[in-house]
């Protein structure tokens, strides 16, 4: 019960302050200082003239390592907090919710809205780059838009639901954990000639994490598709999540990304650019409409519609739990 309670707090706290400029810039923020490791520990034994096996091997201890310490971590913080009783509660919500991105995603994403109408294309392949890992100078405003809607979609699944589901199985030491592989996997879960062996271990382990993360987070946005929009909606967002999801390159984006794309009905993915490279994917949706900056403010919508969809499930489950242990 206690776990839910701090959820909902954090989530709360999350959706209102997001994270603070103000504190931020006086103090590095922790997954900052997690990315920070990561590429100093990479630097240091990721070596050119490692062998294929020996990279695997490496990069898996790596791994194994900062887990350990991010488990280690998020135990004593833990217990440092259980002393403080019920002001506990609040003190751990507020450790929990910096690890949530319900307001800084949204916040990035309609950064990118606001540049189409301010100041066009340049500014908002810019904007856009701050949430994307491909080449953003190609773009035009279809694919920004595109973009910017599957990175909304995408860390809908690993910025919150995929967060709240650790947090549920193994506290704040699991939230912080999965937050650690997360951000491994965003660095160096690559395949390209420097992290294609070395963070071999980080971008599987991450698919398993994101397995059953993103197939909730689908799960959610129809439910939100269901009570929010009309039915076809829900319907067609369905049937483009049975039909394309298992196509994507990821086994776990596809789900949430096709969730959007169906409920919108507009296209996603499709051909676009990585490191200057051509990579000829698959639509999404494919007899959707072409996506245009006002699509933004409607998967924002839906992502919030979505986010109050996971808070009223936490806040029913309190409720159920709290009237079984009457």
């Amino acid at each position: 019960m206690e776990r839910l309670l701090i959820l909902i707090l954090a989530l709360i706290i999350d959706r209102i302050v997001g994270d603070p400029h103000c504190l931020w810039k006086r103090i590095p923020h922790p997954v900052a200082i997690i990315g920070h490791l990561i590429a100093f520990l990479e630097k240091k034994i990721n070596k050119k003239r490692f062998s294929s096996r020996l990279k695997r091997v490496l990069g898996f201890f790596m791994l194994l390592f900062l887990l350990f310490g991010a488990f280690a971590f998020g135990m004593v913080i833990h217990l440092i907090i259980l002393y403080a009783s019920w002001f506990g509660l609040l003190i751990e919500a507020c450790v929990a919710c910096i690890f949530f991105a319900q307001k800084s995603l949204s916040d990035h994403v309609l950064n990118v809205k606001e540049a189409f109408s301010q100041d066009g294309l340049k500014k908002a392949q810019k904007a856009v780059s701050m949430i994307v890992g491909r080449n953003t100078e190609m773009l035009d405003e279809s694919a920004i838009c595109r973009a910017t809607i599957e990175s909304l979609a995408e860390n809908s699944s690993d910025g919150v639901i995929a967060p709240v589901f650790w947090y549920i199985l193994f506290g704040l030491p699991g939230l912080i954990g999965y937050k650690t592989l997360n951000t491994a996997d965003s660095m160096i879960g690559y395949k390209n000639d420097r992290y294609r062996e070395f963070g071999w271990a980080s971008a599987r382990l991450d698919d398993v994490a994101n397995f059953i993360p993103a197939r909730l987070t689908a799960l959610i946005t129809l439910i939100a598709l269901k009570f929010w929009h009309h039915k076809t909606s829900f319907y067609r967002a369905l049937h483009v999540i049975l039909k394309d999801a298992n196509n994507h390159r990821s086994p776990n984006a596809g789900w949430p990304e096709c969730a959007y794309a169906g409920g919108l009905n507009i296209q996603l993915a499709g051909p676009r650019y990585y490191d200057c490279v051509h990579v000829n994917e698959p639509f999404q949706n494919f007899n959707g409409t072409i996506a245009k900056p006002n699509d933004i403010t409607r998967a924002l919508h839906l992502f919030y519609q979505s986010m109050n969809v996971l808070l009223s499930l936490l806040i029913f489950s309190l409720v159920i739990y709290s009237l079984i242990s009457l």
